[in-house]
């Protein structure tokens, strides 16, 4: 028995509109949206009376994907967490590949994304760059060079 392939990597939001627009600004394709909840979705996470909204956004070529879940029921618990931090326990980023990250920076601005530190060359392989998008998600960019 073996691992077969990563299925998608699960984020707890507060706002999922706000959310999926920005992965969508990104170049996220949403696959749907739905409400999980009933007695199966209470067993697997322990959460009794558990309600929560999902959106599915896949990547263009397929390889992977992000679920974004707001909670209805129980309440999401640490909202009033301090924004995270680069060098922060737990949650570190997402990464993406990106054809230009300057481009990817502008359309991600106006989405609530705000660079962290600089844009960077990192030894003539990439430029990357850290943002924190809605909610202080950080998303991380890398361009390939050459």
């Amino acid at each position: 028995m073996g691992i077969r392939r990563m299925d998608h990597v699960g984020i707890i939001v507060e706002d999922l509109d706000a959310m999926a627009r920005f992965f969508t600004a990104l170049g996220m394709e949403l696959e749907g949206r739905t409400e999980v909840s009933g007695r199966w979705a209470e067993r697997v996470t322990g959460l009794p009376g558990m309600r929560t909204e999902i959106a599915m956004l896949a990547m263009p070529d397929g390889t992977g994907r992000i679920e974004l879940s707001q909670f209805a029921s129980p309440a999401a618990v640490g909202v009033e967490r301090p924004k995270d931090e680069p060098h922060g326990l737990g949650y570190r980023s997402v990464m993406f590949e990106v054809e230009d990250v300057e481009e990817s920076v502008a359309q991600l601005l106006p989405h609530g994304a705000e660079l962290i530190g600089e844009v960077v060359e990192y030894e003539q392989a990439y430029r990357l760059c850290y943002l924190r998008g809605p909610e202080g998600i950080i998303v991380a960019l890398a361009e390939p060079l050459g």
